[in-house]
């Protein structure tokens, strides 16, 4: 399976990742990435950065020979409503914006607050991915969730970081696989990423392509493998200078 897209990943500003911005984007042309992104943690995760961070995006560069290079933010879910970490005048001037639910900044609910969580945060128009929906410590309702990625256009992301054995997240690989099934019912496009927090990770989707080979997903639902499919989930490409 051909693999250019990987947006979902961290540099030393999330606090806790190991490579600098340079680091990552060289490793991200060496594995022939054609689209990447920098998603840094929102404020609420702790030990990352502030929202002036984020407001001063702008003056990076995006395009790095034949890559774009897009930087954006993996917001914080806060509250059942749906609400986000950083303000909609931050949320604008987003490339790309990946939610994730993250033990510091959300407790798990039951199955269907987690689940009107999820739906309520793909209404935000800023909102691009849904992280990491995996872990059974978050149950959700994945029929659900299809659905709702399907009609707010939104991806649903197969995580490597989930995925790799040894991680902290709960039942990934049936949960992951249950998604996967559902997507393909529905012909909902699902993204894998790295979620990488150092370069040598990068581009590195193993456990992802074991999931989806395993259940038999069709490859033009997966984002990795067209560029142009990727880029109309994007805030960045929904902004008529970069059509």
């Amino acid at each position: 399976m051909n693999d250019y897209v990987d947006l979902h990943t961290h540099t030393i500003a999330s606090g806790h990742a190991y490579s600098t911005i340079e680091a990552m984007i060289k490793a991200a042309e060496q594995k022939g990435i054609r689209l990447f992104g920098i998603t840094e943690h929102a404020p609420k995760m702790p030990g990352t950065c502030s929202e002036l961070y984020f407001n001063n995006l702008r003056v990076l560069e995006r395009k790095h020979g034949e890559m774009y290079t897009l930087f954006g933010a993996e917001l914080n879910i806060m509250d059942m409503e749906g609400h986000v970490d950083l303000p909609e005048r931050t949320l604008r001037q987003m490339d790309l914006c990946v939610a994730s639910m993250h033990g510091p900044c959300f407790h798990p609910g039951t199955i269907e607050e987690n689940t009107k969580t999820y739906l309520n945060v793909m209404k935000n128009p800023y909102v691009n991915i849904i992280g990491h929906p995996d872990d059974s410590y978050y149950p959700v309702d994945y029929r659900a969730l299809v659905e709702g990625a399907k009609e707010h256009h939104v991806l649903l992301e197969v995580n490597n970081g989930s995925l790799t054995p040894g991680g902290f997240r709960q039942n990934t690989k049936e949960n992951s696989c249950k998604m996967l099934e559902l997507c393909k019912e529905y012909k909902v496009p699902v993204i894998m990423d790295s979620d990488a927090h150092v370069d040598t990770a990068v581009g590195n989707h193993q456990y992802p392509l074991e999931v989806i080979q395993m259940v038999d997903f069709p490859e033009e639902l997966v984002v990795n493998t067209n560029v142009e499919l990727a880029k109309s989930f994007l805030n960045y490409f929904k902004s008529p200078e970069h059509l």
